[in-house]
């Protein structure tokens, strides 16, 4: 494995102070997609970050709880096998063991990115505008990409996703590619985060 190091001037924080728990730059996508969350960059996100990262892009209370309920419990303890705590933490290392049947494949079982599965999606199911889904088209990718008899996976995808479009659609009701990409990468939520807290200074 590759050794880290990081730089005083990349994990500076607001306050020009150097972070003592720095964002690791060789994460895979999938671990840069849940990293947001760890707002204390310990490697661990605990059910009350989730819900601050989720307030922090601008959803309410109610999701924002849901949401910290439904992901700390369904991937706490595939991300730390033989290990229990009533704090239901996620391993961010350990993320990839959280992934679940009936998904895109876009992240494969490492937790890489997969280009060509990312492609597929609007390839296959993107009919009205070659670089966005409708609701309805987002629909018809979770019916395709159901595993016989996976029901956790069906609920898990359509739960996921769900969120996903309600959080990143346009004002026209599309999910646009662009923007899909950015959530693959984590990058969405810093930009909604920016975007959220300066609505909130004004």
């Amino acid at each position: 494995m590759a050794t880290l190091t990081f730089s005083n001037k990349d994990n500076k924080n607001q306050e020009g102070l150097v972070d003592k728990n720095p964002i690791k730059h060789d994460q895979t996508v999938l671990q840069k997609h849940v990293t947001f969350f760890d707002r204390n960059h310990d490697g661990l996100i605990y059910p009350w970050e989730t819900f601050q990262g989720f307030r922090a892009i601008g959803c309410g209370y109610l999701l924002s709880t849901v949401a910290a309920v439904f992901i700390n419990g369904g991937l706490s303890s595939k991300t730390r096998q033989g290990k229990f705590s009533i704090l239901f933490p996620i391993e961010v290392k350990n993320i990839h063991g959280g992934k679940h049947g009936s998904d895109s494949g876009v992240y494969d079982t490492e937790g890489r990115f997969v280009p060509s599965k990312f492609e597929e999606i609007f390839s296959n199911h993107a009919k009205k505008h070659p670089n966005a889904l409708t609701s309805d088209e987002l629909m018809g990718m979770l019916k395709a990409n159901r595993v016989p008899k996976d029901y956790k996976g069906w609920v898990a995808s359509y739960v996921e996703w769900k969120i996903l479009y309600v959080l990143a659609k346009d004002n026209d009701g599309l999910l646009q590619k662009e923007t899909l990409h950015a959530v693959y990468d984590g990058s969405l939520f810093e930009r909604m985060e920016k975007e959220h807290s300066e609505k909130k200074n004004k």
